[in-house]
């Protein structure tokens, strides 16, 4: 198969193309790292393995659409990291552009295409449900009204541009990724080596979590299932609060968790982003256990024995 990445070089993206090249798939990676139309091969990923092609997501179609055209597969993970730093007005905007703008052009392409691809999956975010305490959101519930759930509502309004018949378009709402390589994880251990690790503000919120591992294995579970179509969370089926999560990386770590970080120091740190972390969600998979997919990782404890060993 030719499968199509945008957003392929990151936490998420990068084992994603790895596997499917590993497995002598052609995988063709959009890269803002080079002018838009320019591929290089990736030395040492085989034949046909990864070829990066330039593209600005900005929109527009341009030179790279051609990798679009004959496709089995597009995937769009393009956009900036949410966390990454302190919220500003101009920040929320760089992030809003970074998803709605990649998704457009994609969608354009696909639209645009002589012979599109088969399936269109799309990134989003269970941001999309709002801030909704310890309220269960399965696919079917609203979009929320805060920041990230109106710009995940625009994101995925921009993806379902691409339906057109023959065209399977599918939107993953991810939760909480966990490796220990990177995303929130990666960051959460650092008080914990320290013997300074415990739960956030009240520790009563949800952290609706999934394993890196289970991510990879959903995404290319929705690309083979031909029902797997819309909306669909990818999360793992047993959400924790933030307090049992803590003290489920403590165990693993053999560290105490004790130790809680106030919510006003979290504001003072990351600003409004504080808000959504205090405050959690409670997200099911409804749709991927409705159609009978095997979550590797069920439940935190697991997850966490298969990050960091018995």
């Amino acid at each position: 198969m030719r499968i199509v990445i945008a957003g392929g070089t990151g936490f998420l993206g990068s084992p994603l193309a790895e596997g499917y090249a590993e497995e002598g798939h052609d995988v063709r990676v959009l890269t803002r790292g080079l002018l838009p139309g320019d591929c290089r091969h990736d030395p040492g990923t085989g034949v046909p393995g990864v070829t990066r092609v330039g593209w600005a997501a900005d929109g527009e179609l341009g030179p790279w659409a051609r990798a679009i055209d004959g496709a089995d597969a597009v995937i769009n993970l393009a956009g900036e990291s949410i966390g990454e730093r302190r919220w500003s007005p101009a920040w929320k905007a760089r992030v809003r552009n970074s998803r709605i703008l990649s998704t457009r052009s994609l969608a354009s392409a696909i639209q645009a295409a002589g012979s599109p691809p088969p399936i269109f999956i799309n990134s989003s975010a269970i941001g999309y449900y709002g801030i909704s305490g310890d309220e269960p959101k399965t696919e079917a519930a609203p979009a929320g009204g805060d920041f990230l759930a109106k710009l995940c509502a625009d994101w995925e309004g921009e993806a379902r541009k691409a339906e057109r018949p023959g065209v399977r378009v599918a939107i993953i709402r991810t939760g909480i990724v966990v490796e220990r390589s990177g995303g929130p994880l990666k960051l959460m251990l650092r008080p914990f080596r320290w013997c300074l690790g415990g739960p956030m503000g009240s520790g009563r919120q949800y952290m609706s979590w999934i394993h890196r591992l289970d991510w990879i294995e959903m995404v290319r579970w929705v690309v083979q299932e031909p029902t797997a179509t819309g909306p669909i969370n990818l999360t793992a089926p047993h959400p924790v609060t933030n307090r049992e999560f803590t003290r489920a990386l403590g165990r693993a770590l053999r560290r105490p968790a004790i130790l809680p970080a106030p919510a006003f120091a979290l504001k003072a740190i990351v600003g409004e982003f504080a808000t959504y972390i205090v405050t959690g969600q409670r997200v099911i998979p409804a749709r991927a256990q409705a159609l009978g997919y095997h979550f590797r990782y069920p439940e935190i404890d697991i997850a966490f024995r298969g990050i960091f060993g018995d």
